[in-house]
């Protein structure tokens, strides 16, 4: 069968949702019988998003093969139910890296290499290698940035050439902003019409225009964009605010939208089958009784503002949890900063039913963190730390059980007396040369399970794979007087080289996870973490 290709690009502003519309439209293409895979490409010369401030570009999401990628990645994952490999994600810095060294290698024949139209054929040669590896159907390609900003232009050029190689076969969706200003009162489309313009100057015309606003667009909107940007009004998808993501899907079914994409491609559906999803929505609706869970963070703040895109993985697998374990989630997002200048409100954390530390490096609110696990520890509060989460759990046991009071990360303190978790053996070099960039330990790696451990419990089974992304880790030669204290090592790599998992005992639930369970969670298929966690809160009598 012959490939397809769409392309999802944004107009008008950055944030108005070509990541969740692009993995919505996969998941109805893929509910009627094809097989549908995703790639992002992102405008930045960084190689990955490895190196990238989460405050500024979001959360970092890490394939099973171990790449660093942006978090849309995550969010193809979570629709799709399908594990998305490195291939699918591009950036700038990446595409370019490989026509240099192609270039060094000879590979293009001693001809004089030039940014168009060798850039543009590297990124085609990559988004056909992913729709092969992938066996797809339709593959979708979400371009970051908006249409206009120089850093994307190569990308829409790539699309304009691979449209000339295979016609039909490839096709355009303008997500576009439609602002509706209080002192007008009236949904404006001129932004939109411009941004359409501005993609036409690129060689390209939208086969689709989804029109994101705070309400849904009316029929004088479409036909106005209709006339004026040479779109089919029945291409006019209309994308208002929505209560939870999860409805998106639903929504584009109302409007045939991926009907419309199969019929534009010269194709029929072969089923339609979105229950699996509609009995999750609707799960998620009816939970009953409200749990409150405390994330404690430090990349939370910008200005006056929260960001909660930093940890949006974890976010969503607390959505999935709740949804299987029959409870209302309500996220109140801690900064550990505040439990250091103020420590009085540790006493806040009363009001919680669990409590999850996600992952995170550096020292700034690692002291606030410590004393946030002191408190759930000592107070029965169900704790799930994941990453630095767990490692800061080792941290304050060390402490405050065995009385190592100076016990800290070498990443912190690399005098420290008790150095309980220290760097990973081979990482001395990257570290002393500064080789930051893919270099932590990365990607998917098998953990098994110690008998009678609450690990054990909740996944059911003896051997897992999760996925990782550190370069520090727990100090082996403490793990006989950690032991002895009453800390339980509940899960190792298959060597044992490594401590992968960690607990205490006489809780209602106290689990630390070396690896980001987040990262595989799925809404038809929530983490067992999560779901253990959330019942354990959900059991709690307070």
């Amino acid at each position: 069968m012959r490939h397809h290709f769409l392309f999802v690009v944004g107009g008008v502003m950055s944030g108005v949702g070509k990541g969740t519309s692009t993995a919505a439209l996969g998941l109805t293409l893929k509910a009627k019988g094809y097989k549908v895979t995703a790639i992002k490409i992102d405008p930045y010369v960084n190689v990955d998003a490895g190196t990238m401030n989460p405050v500024e570009h979001g959360e970092v999401f890490v394939t099973v093969d171990g790449d660093e990628t942006d978090q849309d990645i995550g969010t193809y994952e979570r629709y799709l139910g399908v594990d998305i490999t490195k291939i699918n994600y591009m950036t700038t810095g990446r595409v370019y890296q490989s026509v240099i060294e192609r270039e060094r290698n000879l590979e293009y024949g001693g001809r004089c290499v030039e940014v168009v139209p060798h850039v543009p054929e590297e990124v085609i040669r990559r988004i056909e290698t992913a729709a092969k590896a992938a066996k797809a159907d339709i593959t979708l390609i979400e371009v970051g940035g908006t249409v206009g900003e120089y850093q994307n232009i190569l990308f829409l050029e790539a699309g304009r050439m691979l449209q000339v190689k295979h016609g039909k076969s490839v096709q355009f969706a303008l997500v576009s902003y439609l602002p509706v200003p209080p002192s007008v009162g009236e949904m404006k489309t001129k932004p939109t019409q411009y941004a359409v313009r501005t993609l036409n100057s690129a060689g390209i015309l939208p086969d689709f225009v989804i029109g994101r606003s705070e309400q849904a667009m009316d029929k004088p909107r479409k036909e106005k964009i209709a006339q004026f940007c040479q779109v089919p009004v029945e291409h006019i998808i209309s994308a208002p605010d929505v209560s939870s993501i999860y409805d998106i899907p639903d929504m584009f079914e109302k409007q045939e939208f991926s009907k419309k994409v199969l019929k534009s491609f010269g194709l029929r559906a072969k089923k339609n089958d979105l229950s699996a999803w509609k009995k999750f929505v609707m799960a998620r609706k009816n939970g009953h009784k409200e749990v409150r869970i405390g994330v404690i963070g430090k990349y939370f703040s910008t200005g006056d503002f929260t960001l909660s895109d930093a940890y949006i993985s974890v976010l969503e697998a607390i959505k999935h949890a709740g949804a299987k374990a029959g409870v209302m989630p309500k996220i109140e997002w801690l900064n550990s900063e505040e439990f250091e200048t103020n420590p009085k409100k540790l006493k806040e954390l009363d009001k919680l039913q669990a409590v999850i530390i996600p992952g995170g490096f550096g020292s700034r609110g690692i002291e606030g963190k410590i004393a946030a696990i002191n408190y759930v520890r000592k107070h029965k509060i169900p704790y799930l730390g994941l990453c630095y989460g767990m490692q800061c759990a080792v941290i304050e046991f060390a402490r405050n059980e065995l009385g190592w009071k100076q016990a800290n990360t070498t990443e912190i303190n690399p005098k420290s007396d008790h150095p309980v978790i220290d760097l990973m053996a081979g990482q001395e070099d990257n570290v002393k040369g500064k080789k930051y960039g893919g270099t932590l330990r990365l990607g998917a790696y098998k953990c098994k399970l110690a008998t009678g451990s609450i690990a054990r419990q909740v996944y059911g089974e003896d051997l897992i794979s999760e996925r990782h992304r550190h370069r520090y880790e727990f100090n082996n030669e403490y793990k006989a007087e950690l032991e002895q204290a009453g800390l339980v090592i509940a899960g190792t790599s298959p060597d044992n080289r490594l401590v992968e998992i960690i607990e205490v005992k006489n809780h209602p639930f106290f689990v630390g996870v070396q690896f980001h369970p987040e990262f595989q969670s799925r809404p038809l298929a929530p983490h067992p973490l999560f779901v253990g966690l959330l019942q354990a809160a959900k059991n709690l009598h307070r």
